[in-house]
């Protein structure tokens, strides 16, 4: 599904193919590698353009995980943070900035990254508006996607998106009782 929106990513290659990898980073530079159906920033390794390990890792990934790998390209402004946007029902419900934590790159909470409020750019109000029908549409409740720097959308996180609470705490809202409304309100449509 994140392919269906290729035009707001950042050059994305999705394999298993350490030579497509290595060609990749010859134009790129260095890239994130990470499992496909990856959550909580686990097994978010970067790769510097030289390729250090980078046939060690795949043989580790390869041997983890069978489906394909995402790599793109390493994006410098997620030192300034990781965006999570929260979707209920299509609609933006919040969202968070994720600051990586001392000595990270990753800023998933899960790892150490810490929230902050933020606002929506433009180009960010943009994707939403473009995702939220066809989520919508697919029954998707409630998803998060993450930006960086206010313009790369990098993942779509459909199984168990986290920010709510942070997203709450800054907005005042209750995103838990937004996603039961749109959950009550679906089954209405049966």
């Amino acid at each position: 599904m994140v392919l269906d929106y290729r035009r707001f990513m950042p050059p994305t290659l999705i394999t298993r193919s350490q030579d497509e990898i290595r060609a990749f980073q010859k134009e790129h530079g260095a890239v994130v590698i990470k499992p496909l159906h990856g959550n909580g920033g686990k097994a978010i390794f970067r790769v510097p353009a030289e390729g250090d390990n980078l046939g060690a890792l795949m043989e580790v990934f390869n041997n983890t995980w069978p489906e394909p790998h995402m790599v793109q390209p390493f994006l410098p402004d997620v030192a300034k943070g990781d965006k999570r946007i929260v979707l209920v029902d299509g609609e933006v419900a919040g969202a968070i900035n994720r600051r990586p934590g001392e000595g990270e790159f990753r800023s998933n909470l899960a790892v150490g990254g810490s929230a902050e409020a933020t606002e929506l750019t433009p180009r960010e109000k943009e994707i939403c508006a473009a995702m939220g029908p066809r989520l919508k549409e697919l029954g998707l409740i409630f998803v998060g996607i993450d930006v960086i720097g206010g313009e790369w959308l990098t993942e779509i996180n459909v199984t168990s998106p986290t920010g709510i609470v942070a997203i709450d705490r800054f907005n005042g809202t209750d995103t838990a009782a937004m996603i039961w409304d749109a959950v009550v309100a679906n089954l209405g449509d049966r």
